[in-house]
């Protein structure tokens, strides 16, 4: 009798644990496909619309800048809610499995609890990165007036980004690189012990986060300088970032991609140089 009781119990935690694990990866799907469609339509609407032609024979994205009747506060509300949905796209793919391991450390605290804090560590998460698009907006739109008042400075830009390619693909080889790759990829709390409450899972989203930030500035530097609005840039730096989360010697992906962005900058600036 003891042993068939067991049996139902076990059996009982594991569709329990199966039905958990199937609406955390679906709603993850429907957060996902949501962002990127809204991403998509966002980045479409800006391609269509065109960008300004600089000297140097390049084009200056229209992120930067206000639409026409719109202030400039207006304009950066609207550049941070964009950031903010499109870094949901682009990092939600390697932070499941984050999220999941943090699931798992923290399991025995019922499906409403666990979906709490689970809820509340990529809410601090995504803080970080939205924080990040508060600092890019005003640097880029300096930068961008910067650009438009003097033509020396605009046509030295396509040099600029190829150097800032290449950086970011040498700081890929980095220990720092590593370090901050490792700890994304590593076990929740083994650093810190967890405790299952909201303070302790806003912490570590915000720990995720900064570590994740770190971890990719040299991409995120990529996205930046090459097309924040681009869809195809887009595309390569989220399969860059999930590769090498996700990837079973994530080290040899990190310094793979490395060795590709050296390459682009390098032929960047070549390009630069010698324009054809």
């Amino acid at each position: 009798m003891t042993s068939k009781l067991s049996e139902r119990s076990g059996d009982r935690r594991m569709m329990s644990e199966r039905a958990s694990q199937q609406a955390f990866f679906g709603i993850a799907a429907l957060l996902f496909a949501a962002s990127a469609a809204i991403t998509i339509a966002w980045c479409s609407s800006m391609s269509a619309m065109g960008g300004m032609p600089m000297p140097g024979h390049w084009t200056m994205s229209m992120a930067w800048m206000p639409m026409c009747g719109q202030t400039w506060p207006g304009a950066a509300l609207t550049f941070l809610g964009m950031w903010a949905v499109m870094m949901v796209a682009m990092m939600l793919p390697s932070l499941i499995p984050m999220l999941w391991r943090y699931r798992q450390a923290i399991s025995d605290n019922g499906e409403i609890r666990l979906g709490q804090l689970t809820l509340v560590t990529g809410l601090a998460y995504f803080l970080v990165w939205t924080t990040l698009g508060v600092i890019a907006f005003p640097l880029g739109a300096l930068l961008a007036a910067a650009e438009m008042q003097q033509p020396a400075l605009a046509r030295a830009v396509p040099l600029m980004e190829g150097m800032v390619v290449l950086i970011a693909g040498a700081l890929q080889f980095t220990a720092w690189k590593a370090h901050h790759l490792a700890c994304c990829r590593g076990a929740p709390g083994h650093r810190h012990k967890l405790q299952a409450n909201i303070s302790e899972a806003w912490r570590h989203g915000l720990r995720l986060g900064l570590h994740c930030s770190y971890c990719c500035a040299g991409l995120t530097a990529i996205f930046l300088v090459i097309g924040v609005m681009d869809l195809r840039v887009m595309a390569l730096v989220t399969a860059a970032i999930t590769m090498e989360r996700l990837a079973p010697h994530g080290e040899r992906a990190a310094r793979a991609i490395g060795a590709v962005a050296v390459v682009a900058g390098a032929l960047l600036i070549v390009r630069a140089v010698i324009p054809a």
